[in-house]
């Protein structure tokens, strides 16, 4: 493996061992690829996904923007779904990657999207 790969890994787990999601605060985690950006609302105590997002969704897909300001509507996507379930408030899981750019922007669109992070 990648020493990059390995060092995101570790971080990853280091961040795990703190963040867990709950059916009422569920866990939002963050995939970024070089191409897509995914979301995943995540209940950790049941091992559910709760519901999911991302870039490869046909509305966000059809905008022709940035990876940052498609990775913002993402954030949206799933701040909307997070409402339809009743959940106002959700604990960020950046997945080992930098809070900035896309990751930021994909936290910043769920605040606008209306779920508390």
């Amino acid at each position: 493996m990648d020493a990059k790969v390995l060092r995101r890994q570790k971080i990853r787990y280091n961040i795990r061992k703190t963040v867990s999601g709950t059916a009422q605060r569920p866990r939002l985690s963050v995939f970024r690829s070089n191409a897509e950006i995914y979301v995943q609302l995540i209940d950790d105590e049941n091992g559910v996904t709760l519901a999911a997002a991302s870039s490869k969704d046909k509305d966000i897909k059809a905008q022709k923007a940035p990876k940052t300001g498609l990775s913002s509507l993402v954030g949206k996507a799933i701040a909307t779904k997070a409402n339809a379930l009743g959940i106002q408030s959700a604990v960020f899981d950046r997945g080992g990657y930098l809070y900035h750019g896309r990751v930021k922007a994909v936290a910043e669109g769920a605040r606008e999207g209306g779920l508390k992070i």
